[in-house]
């Protein structure tokens, strides 16, 4: 494939008929070996320097040398065996146990992002720190969204929960309202165990759980080729118990890496095959995702925007690597370094989502997101679902449906003068056909004015209402629940309860969205009832 090329890929693109994906990859094969190769090198020669004392301790008893400052060196062989070691691809189970996302090979699944500091509160229109209530009803509305594979602990509840058990709390709230698999991580350096203790609850036993995980962590590098303190720990506890982790370096283009998207993925690919080797040194075979935030740093005035068009280049660039390695791979994408909803909002987040789907991502981190991961906004989730789903449409296989030859689609044309009511219209365009719900403006000017005349933002707002009155609590043993709650207030230290959750309302008999919810056309509701006529 030639570099900067849009182009299908197949199994037996030469073959009439072979499934032909649309994808994306800016690197070619030649480009991505030297990239790959650098990386290696400055592994090899210049290491990371690795804060954690017991993940230091490990390596250096495994035989990887130290330098003359204290850094841990990689040798190339010991990277190498740590890629074969590492999985190409795995799977994520729901709460009951049941297979949920398959992650690997060109396979999207759309996350809500994480570690936003504040909400958007739709209702009074305020930016502010967040509380159990806004997570519960996050956690509601996301449980429903078709687009959104799994979920994640979007934000913190800064102002209802003590710090050192926070992690634990928005897990508590995640698998109490919803089955779906959670990206989640621990904010301390001992958090994770008391995570593990969580899951491991809807669980037969440790092996259960390490046979069939129902979340990710995220490991964050910290920049410098350095792993901090907490990233090491925290590795060392999800590899050890058997949650599949994400290696998460937040590559700032201009600033702490390379301004040039060749030098950034040099940059980025030594961080992430870091945290991949020490995964493989704990535990061969564990799962890891080839992950990243990367952002530019914006010169002059000092912000570090994710949403730039560099940082998408280096998404897609890093994605290439991690797919010439065999990896599973993550991004921080579809989402908006915007501050509401609103134009910029939604082209930031559409394009992003469109390359991330385009690029394979197995898990994009981001729905959801506004102002640099910094707030998390309930009316953008449902409308970057609607968004997500667009992009998943394009990059369906492409092949052949009943329409080569088209002499018989030529014939009803001539006679008829339209396709709409015929035989091979009405069999397909379900599925080729992707009807938004009515987030997404497509009716004429007159309905649009008898509805409001309410623009997006507007219409997000009564949809995440609308979810949110339907939305129903699935059951949790109340054995269960009770020892969730009683594993987190073990860990409290001042604070004598926990927040007070407000329970699900009664689900309302509410008016659908979609296709469902425009207006119907009696002649073709009647045909696609009973069938065309004879």
């Amino acid at each position: 494939m030639q570099e900067g090329t849009l182009a299908a890929t197949a199994a037996a693109a030469d073959s009439m008929g072979a499934l032909m994906r649309p994808s994306l990859n800016i690197l070619g094969d030649e480009l991505t070996g030297r990239i790959v190769d650098e990386a290696k090198r400055v592994l090899a020669e210049v290491g990371m320097e690795i804060r954690g004392p017991e993940m230091r301790r490990r390596l250096i008893e495994r035989g990887l040398p130290t330098d003359a400052t204290g850094r841990v060196l990689f040798p190339r062989d010991v990277v190498e065996a740590a890629i074969i070691s590492a999985p190409s691809s795995f799977t994520l189970y729901d709460r009951d146990g049941e297979p949920h996302a398959d992650l690997g090979g060109d396979r999207v699944h759309f996350v809500p992002g994480s570690s936003g500091l504040k909400v958007l509160d739709h209702r009074t229109g305020e930016t502010r720190l967040a509380n159990s209530t806004d997570f519960t009803e996050y956690v509601r509305l996301a449980d429903g969204l078709e687009h959104i594979a799994y979920l994640a602990t979007a934000f913190s509840t800064n102002l209802d929960i003590e710090a050192q058990v926070s992690d634990a709390w928005r897990l508590y709230m995640t698998l109490t309202n919803s089955k779906k698999p959670v990206v989640s991580g621990a904010f301390t350096e001992h958090g994770v165990p008391r995570m593990v203790e969580m899951m491991q609850l809807f669980r037969a036993d440790r092996a259960d759980l390490i046979a069939r995980p129902m979340s990710i962590f995220t490991i964050t590098a910290t920049g410098n080729f350095r792993y901090s303190e907490d990233s090491c720990q925290n590795l060392i506890d999800c590899v050890e118990a058997g949650i599949p982790v994400e290696i998460v370096p937040v590559t700032l283009m201009g600033l702490i890496a390379p301004v040039t998207i060749v030098g950034a993925t040099v940059f980025h690919t030594v961080d992430v095959l870091a945290g991949i080797t020490m995964a493989q040194v704990i535990k061969p075979g564990a799962p890891v995702l080839f992950g990243g935030a990367p952002a530019t740093f914006h010169m002059k005035i000092a912000s570090a925007p994710m949403a730039a068009i560099e940082a998408l280049r280096l998404d897609v660039a890093y994605i290439a690597v991690a797919k010439a390695l065999g990896l599973p791979c993550q991004s921080y994408m579809a989402l908006s370094d915007g501050k509401i909803l609103d134009a910029q909002a939604g082209a930031e987040t559409f394009g992003s989502a469109l390359l991330a789907a385009l690029a394979g991502v197995n898990s994009v981190s981001g729905p959801g997101m506004l102002d640099f991961l910094l707030v998390f906004s309930l009316p953008k989730l449902v409308f970057d679902d609607e968004m997500c789903a667009q992009a998943l449409q394009f990059v369906r296989e492409v092949q052949p449906a009943d329409d080569l030859p088209v002499s018989a689609l030529i014939d009803q044309l001539m006679a008829d003068q339209h396709l709409i009511m015929a035989e091979h219209t009405m069999a397909h365009w379900p599925s080729e056909l992707y009807l938004p719900s009515t987030i997404v403006d497509r009716d004429n000017r007159e309905a649009w004015l008898r509805l409001g005349g309410k623009d997006t933002y507007q219409r997000a707002c009564d949809e995440v209402e609308r979810r949110l009155a339907a939305y129903r609590q699935p059951e949790t043993d109340p054995a269960i629940d009770a020892e969730l709650r009683s594993i987190i207030q073990a860990g409290l230290t001042d604070q004598t309860t926990l927040p007070e959750i407000p329970p699900a309302p009664e689900p309302a008999a509410v008016v659908p969205s979609g296709a469902a919810a425009r207006r119907q056309n009696p002649r073709r509701h009647r045909i696609s009832q009973e069938g065309p006529p004879a």
